[in-house]
């Protein structure tokens, strides 16, 4: 599984200290930058992982970071097949995967310790879909957006 990473400069830190875990975990990991804490637009940051993240599902995962985490959040949200998933802790990253199959991970920097958001991490990548009624919703919720033309 390829993970896509992407930052504005509110979260390049905490995404260098995650990009480390995952390379040090075997992962196969494409960063999309920021690659500094010189001011960018997030969005713009956001919207290449979650591209890529869209065009190679199910075989890829994202993981987005900036300030709040909303941003990455709102722009992921954005693109066709994408389920992002903004969390602040252990059991919202762990119904992200089990109930909504979450294929992007949204953090917010300046909210979270390092320790804390690596340990999301790590339960985000290793916590399998529940599929069943679950699976049911995601169905409808793409059937949803086909029908009204969102995205």
């Amino acid at each position: 599984m390829k993970i896509y990473l992407a930052s504005d400069h509110a979260g390049f830190e905490l995404k260098e200290s995650i990009k480390n875990y995952l390379l040090n975990n075997q992962y196969t990991v494409e960063d999309m930058g920021t690659h500094s804490r010189d001011s960018v637009n997030w969005a713009e940051y956001g919207a290449k992982a979650a591209r890529l993240v869209s065009e190679n599902a199910p075989e890829s995962r994202g993981i987005l970071i900036c300030g709040s985490g909303i941003g990455m959040s709102m722009i992921a949200n954005k693109f066709k097949k994408i389920r992002a998933a903004l969390c602040h802790n252990i059991y919202t990253v762990e119904m992200s995967r089990k109930h909504n199959n979450a294929n992007i991970l949204t953090l917010g920097a300046r909210i979270l310790k390092t320790a804390d958001a690596l340990a999301m991490v790590k339960v985000w990548l290793n916590t399998p879909f529940e599929g069943g009624r679950h699976q049911d919703r995601i169905d409808y919720l793409h059937q949803t957006i086909e029908k009204q033309n969102l995205k």
